[in-house]
């Protein structure tokens, strides 16, 4: 198989006018290869195993299998696609099984036009917690703040990295708007989960909702 050093992806939804519109999306960006494409869940696991993509945006609501199981069923073989997860829906029950699911996304369909380029690169790289800013309001509620959670205990940098990640920002782009290379805000990263004690950008995410920093 050829390798053109694109992002390879599989886009799984049961709505063929969706799927044409996320594609048209992805198309624009000289770095995304859509790879294939199919309205059933069930066929998602054969054309991973051909295709062996990089990111899997998945519908959660196809009728034949639904998107969650068909993530379930990847964490507990342990593929190494990554799941960025589709849904028009930001309902608690929704995203309290995706966070089980072991998705590294997840993006309302509403949402997913201004941001589903940046969160497909962001998942490619590994990066977690792309979740849209519909659901982070949705999970503050869900998530009980921790009083050993001191937002006054960071820098006046690490504040300014704390934003930009709670706004889906990538590393990268964190880095270009705060004139600071990409290893710097990889530590500042670090620094951020070790004192608000979160292990994800998603919980960090969270908590700069709750403390009124986004």
């Amino acid at each position: 198989m050829l390798d053109t050093g694109k992002i390879r992806v599989i886009l799984a939804d049961d709505h063929p006018v969706v799927r044409t519109g996320i594609r048209t999306l992805l198309e624009r960006a000289d770095d995304i290869l859509v790879v294939a494409e199919t309205g059933k869940g069930s066929e998602v696991f054969a054309l991973i195993e051909q295709l062996a993509p990089d990111v899997l945006l998945l519908d959660m609501e196809m009728p034949d299998l639904s998107g969650m199981e068909v993530a379930m069923r990847l964490k507990q073989n342990a593929a190494s696609v990554r799941v960025l997860a589709l849904s028009a829906y930001d309902d608690e029950q929704y995203i309290r099984n995706l966070l089980l699911s072991g998705a590294a996304g997840y993006l309302t369909k509403e949402e997913a036009a201004e941001g589903i380029i940046d969160a497909v690169r962001g998942v490619a790289r590994g990066e977690e917690g792309w979740f849209s800013r519909r659901a982070i309001a949705q999970l503050s509620a869900l998530t009980r703040q921790d009083p050993h959670h001191e937002a006054k205990e960071l820098t006046n940098r690490e504040f300014d990295v704390l934003r930009l990640l709670a706004a889906g920002k990538t590393n990268q782009e964190i880095g270009l708007e705060l004139g600071i290379s990409e290893k710097t805000v990889e530590k500042h990263v670090g620094a951020l989960f070790t004192k608000l004690k979160v292990a994800s950008r998603v919980e960090a995410a969270v908590l700069a909702v709750q403390q009124g920093l986004v």
